[in-house]
């Protein structure tokens, strides 16, 4: 199969898969050009035993993660004072003494395997790849638990700062 071929063929799918994760049609288009670019020059490297669409797929997500780093670089600049505020980091958000010992209180009550994905990536500090590999799952799957985890705990403490706000 020519290039040509697989752009033809596969163009629409990385277009719709980059609309999905960008949730924009031209920074999906621009960046579903520039996978493209990525995938002639490297088209050598490719040797058949995966899927080409998953590798395109793949260079799609590392392309369109370059460019929300560089323009974070310029997106920093333009941020109002609300917007940073909101956005705030979720370690540095909880990061008072009270907030992270209700958080560990949390953490003991919280089903498995959350309980463990979200101690072994926080405090043992191992990539998602090792702790797919501890339960025998992908390195994806480690990734969507972690940020269950993290979204449950995240509800939680909001919960907890509503009760607050009522009294």
């Amino acid at each position: 199969m020519d290039f040509g071929d697989i752009y033809q063929a596969y163009f629409r799918d990385v277009f719709f898969y980059l609309c999905s994760l960008s949730g924009n049609e031209s920074i999906a288009e621009e960046t579903a050009q520039e996978t493209f670019v990525k995938a002639l020059k490297a088209i050598d490297s490719f040797d058949g035993s995966k899927d080409i669409r998953a590798w395109l797929f793949t260079i799609a997500k590392n392309t369109y993660y370059t460019y929300c780093k560089r323009q974070k670089i310029y997106a920093d600049e333009e941020l109002s004072e609300n917007t940073a505020i909101i956005q705030a980091d979720f370690t540095e958000r909880f990061s008072d003494e009270e907030s992270a010992f209700r958080i560990h209180q949390f953490l003991h009550s919280m089903d498995e395997p959350y309980k463990e994905v979200f101690s072994l990536r926080v405090f043992g500090e191992l990539p998602f790849e090792k702790i797919g590999m501890l339960f025998g799952k992908s390195p994806g799957w480690a990734r969507v638990t972690y940020y269950r985890a993290k979204k449950k705990i995240y509800e939680y403490m909001e919960a907890i700062e509503h009760e607050k706000n009522q009294l």
